[in-house]
């Protein structure tokens, strides 16, 4: 009985000591949050307008006779810095703009369905309430690519053209393992800051291969630290089969479409082979569309943006 009892008071001490270290890590992380929205506010980007009663994040640069829409996959902290790499190259010639989705960037995190009709709603709204005019040629990465084919589907007048950043076509979730349990979890230790006692974890693909500023590469971690597996990224997350079947239920667009397709490294889960095969598969039912290979991993436009920047411009010359 006495080694029974030892043993329970260990355990409690133990369980009494992890919550006392977490609670300390909450309280950090809270104070750290209250620093680091002064810098956001006075650093934020953009313009916010409103879309069904929330506020969502809308970045223009550049001007041009071409509009070009950069729309960022799952999990993508910050899609405005993310981007830069690559559409700064771009922004001589054509207008930018980015728009963060609910969940991301500085736009507001929303526990709201994220169906695809949805999701592309909420982008045309803020689009619309931002005065950015159709047509728009799409610039999807990773999951994005599901919206912006169906935004072609749905509503061909606004789409001339589709560039995919390692897009994502519907196949890719036929048989895609999604692990939820572990969202969830990321989304905990996201909300008591357990993500700021993480080495390195904050140090994307932009901050690490772009050409952000030491300031941008500051504000990113700050966004990261409240954008990191929000309600509206795991409501999306939990929709996507049934978005991507919804999307593979209807024919390819047939309108031009570029696709830069990575190795297959940097979190697809697929092997190189497989990865590649897939929009290529697609894309042969597609009468104006090819592709360019990269060796480098899924968040292209943080790796060889100068490569993409200038086989965009040759694409979009022929238009």
């Amino acid at each position: 009985m006495k080694i029974v009892k030892r043993a329970a008071k260990a355990v409690v001490i133990v369980l009494l000591a992890i919550a006392f270290l977490m609670l300390c890590v909450f309280v950090y992380h809270r104070i750290c949050l209250g620093g680091e929205d002064e810098m956001i506010s006075q650093r934020s980007v953009g313009q916010l307008v409103e879309v069904d009663g929330h506020r969502m994040s809308v970045y223009t640069e550049g001007s041009g006779d071409k509009t070009l829409v950069f729309m960022s996959g799952a999990g993508t902290c910050s899609p405005i810095l993310d981007f830069k790499s690559l559409y700064s190259l771009l922004s001589d010639e054509y207008r930018i703009v980015v728009v963060e989705k609910f969940g991301y960037g500085f736009s507001d995190v929303v526990d709201k369905q994220r169906d695809i009709d949805s999701i592309l709603s909420d982008t045309r709204s803020a689009l619309n309430a931002a005065g950015i005019e159709a047509p728009y040629i799409l610039c999807p990465h990773s999951m994005s690519g599901l919206e912006a084919l169906y935004w072609a589907q749905q509503y061909p007048q606004e789409v001339s053209a589709i560039i995919g950043l390692d897009m994502a076509v519907p196949q890719y979730y036929d048989n895609m393992s999604i692990n939820m349990p572990l969202m969830r979890a990321a989304q905990f230790a996201a909300g008591i800051g357990i993500t700021r006692i993480i080495p390195g974890i904050s140090e994307s693909d932009a901050i690490k291969y772009g050409t952000l500023t030491n300031e941008e590469k500051e504000l990113y971690r700050a966004i990261f630290y409240r954008r990191t597996a929000t309600v509206t990224m795991i409501n999306e997350t939990e929709a996507v089969k049934e978005n991507a079947n919804k999307v593979g239920s209807l024919a390819a667009p047939q309108l031009p479409m570029l696709l830069f397709i990575s190795d297959g490294s940097g979190g697809t889960g697929f092997d190189e082979e497989t990865w590649r095969s897939i929009p290529k598969e697609y894309l042969s039912g597609v009468e104006n569309g090819r592709c360019v290979e990269l060796d480098c991993p899924h968040y292209v436009h943080d790796y060889d943006y100068q490569k993409i920047s200038e086989e965009i411009r040759s694409f979009l010359s022929e238009l």
